[in-house]
């Protein structure tokens, strides 16, 4: 499972992954409004992801990293969200693994300064879909479970080689 975290948009996504086959299970958004308190915004997110995985059953879940240049108050606020994700993915025992935007773009298109039309491009290549999930937001969280689909191997290797995680 991916998770492009945002507390007004949460993107989800979920990647079957076997052998090196990408099956594409399900995406969306979580949407809270404007107008709710934020810790209700938090709870709808904790909530809505809980549902998520209870429904599809992911094995680990892919958040992304926040990056943000400027707006301290909004980078807080999604961070906060991300942090609601994090321990719904944690209560459903889950293993939380973190990519910065830059990692989710280098995994997919070789390329880590990549637009994000080019990341949506290689989603819906890799998934063989004839369009990339909508909103962005999914196709974020979708690239997201695709960058640790391709990585785990690798993460499992060096889990074992280093004595675990």
């Amino acid at each position: 499972m991916g998770v492009d975290p945002g507390y007004a948009i949460l993107g989800w996504g979920v990647v079957d992954y076997r052998g090196s086959r990408h099956r594409l299970a399900g995406y969306g958004v979580i949407e809270t409004r404007k107008d709710e308190a934020q810790p209700q915004r938090l709870k709808q997110v904790y909530s809505g992801l809980a549902q998520i995985i209870e429904q599809y059953r992911p094995d680990v879940c892919a958040v992304e990293e926040l990056f943000f240049n400027s707006n301290q108050k909004t980078a807080i606020k999604v961070g906060e969200a991300r942090g609601a994700a994090i321990v719904a993915c944690a209560n459903a025992g889950l293993g939380v693994y973190e990519y910065t935007p830059l990692q989710i773009k280098q995994a997919l298109t070789g390329y880590g300064r990549a637009e994000k039309h080019q990341v949506q491009e290689m989603v819906r290549q890799i998934l063989g879909l004839e369009r990339a999930p909508r909103p962005d937001d999914a196709a974020d969280a979708v690239a997201a479970a695709i960058c640790h689909a391709n990585s785990s191997g690798y993460i499992e290797r060096v889990a074992v080689a280093g004595g675990g995680r």
